[in-house]
């Protein structure tokens, strides 16, 4: 399937000169959304993952049901006062901007064999920061999933040493 054809370029979104790669098209097709999950969690599968998680947002959108489809746990990687316990929290770059992620700080469990799964690869800041929480909990990151990489931004220098699995690249 080429998952290109299903992604909308959005000029000027969220801010002016960014080039918004929207997938809402991709999730909104049925054989398309199937296709790409069944694509990410063959991945997952591979690296013999049990838990998923899935930056907010759309890593939401990504990652449960690459975790249903595996039969692994789901954990969601929030903003700052969106979990209601304890977290783990880690500040990072975006392409036009910063950010704080949060993470339960009892999601993941020391030798928890973890995959991420979002839909954009831009600069790393994203990925990176949830790497380190997963990693300060102990846990171990075999894989990483995005259904788009921006190849231009370089954000794969940022995660360089763990194994990507891209559906499509910009």
């Amino acid at each position: 399937m080429k998952f290109q054809d299903y992604i909308t370029n959005v000029p000027d979104f969220p801010i002016e000169g960014i080039q918004f790669k929207d997938i809402t098209p991709l999730i909104g097709d049925v054989a398309a959304f199937k296709a790409a999950v069944d694509e990410l969690t063959d991945f997952a599968r591979e690296k013999q993952a049990n838990i998923v998680i899935g930056p907010d947002a759309r890593g939401f959108i990504i990652g449960a049901p690459v975790a249903y489809a595996l039969g692994a746990g789901f954990v969601p990687v929030r903003k700052p006062g969106k979990l209601p316990r304890e977290v783990l929290r880690y500040d990072y770059a975006l392409e036009y901007g910063t950010n704080t992620l949060c993470m339960h700080k009892d999601a993941i469990k020391p030798g928890d064999r973890v995959v991420i799964m979002d839909d954009l690869l831009a600069t790393g800041g994203t990925v990176e920061a949830t790497v380190k929480l997963i990693e300060e909990a102990g846990g171990t990151v075999v894989g990483l999933g995005f259904m788009i990489e921006l190849v231009e931004l370089n954000g794969r220098e940022k995660i360089k040493d763990y194994d990507i699995k891209v559906l499509m690249q910009y």
